[in-house]
């Protein structure tokens, strides 16, 4: 994505948390445009058939705030052909930090209100069912592996053929990027008042083999260029119908 483009698209993702004072725009502005997740989603058109997707772990609704704003720069005809922003995709959130979520729909909601919805409440309770796409990014090491396999399960039976789970996870092998990752974790968790003793992480070969097992056929991408991480983000699909000529 050229500079400027992008440069255009922060404006008007991070812009509406202005609303929410100058820290939580910062905050906002400082993690669209410097994590790499948001650009590569966007320019590889990985949510282009996404309709109904919902994001476990959401915080402020940033990856909402990205893909309207950048379906709202498409429909100006200010966003370039070549990215393919979603349109019409409605985005529902869930996180146990209800307030994250408050400061989400207090910043996107005068703007997007019959497209966003983000509510307090735990993912591992959360309906699934309905849904075109699934996201959990950097949250499911939060919990213990059998919450995760029960949670894995759950979005397996719920999702429909072709649909998406999306993760992006932490890969144990990462060596010193792994433990930095896992020590920046704790103490953003210790920050918003949750007490982990522990994260529970899987090597790269192990995450793979769970959502393979599970009958989804995976495809990884490393997600963590330009920062300290060993994250890899998990392109989990629901094999459609075999077309028969």
């Amino acid at each position: 994505m050229q500079a400027a483009l992008k440069l255009q698209l922060l404006d008007a993702a991070s812009q509406p948390y202005q609303i929410a004072g100058n820290f939580q725009y910062r905050m906002a502005r400082g993690k669209l445009g410097g994590d790499p997740l948001f650009t590569y989603l966007l320019e590889h058109g990985v949510l282009r058939k996404s309709r109904r997707v919902m994001d476990l772990g959401c915080g402020r609704g940033l990856l909402a705030a990205w893909f309207l704003a950048a379906e709202k720069l498409a429909a100006h005809e200010q966003l370039q052909q070549s990215i393919a922003a979603p349109t019409g995709t409605t985005f529902h959130g869930i996180d146990l930090n209800a307030g994250a979520c408050a400061i989400g729909n207090r910043a996107l909601a005068p703007l997007y209100a019959e497209q966003l919805e983000l509510v307090g409440g735990d993912m591992c309770q959360a309906a699934v069912h309905g849904y075109d796409t699934i996201t959990l990014l950097d949250v499911l090491h939060y919990i213990p592996f059998e919450q995760q396999d029960a949670l894995l399960d759950r979005i397996t039976a719920a999702l429909p053929l072709d649909g998406l789970l999306l993760l992006r996870v932490g890969n144990a092998d990462g060596g010193w990027r792994f433990r930095f990752s896992q020590w920046i974790d704790l103490a953003v968790a210790h920050a918003h008042g949750f007490h982990l003793r522990r994260l529970y992480c899987r090597t790269h070969a192990d995450w793979v083999h769970a959502l393979q097992a599970r009958g989804f056929t995976v495809t990884a991408q490393p997600m963590s260029e330009g920062t300290a991480f060993a994250n890899v983000l998990l392109s989990a699909r629901v094999p459609g119908p075999i077309s028969v000529k």
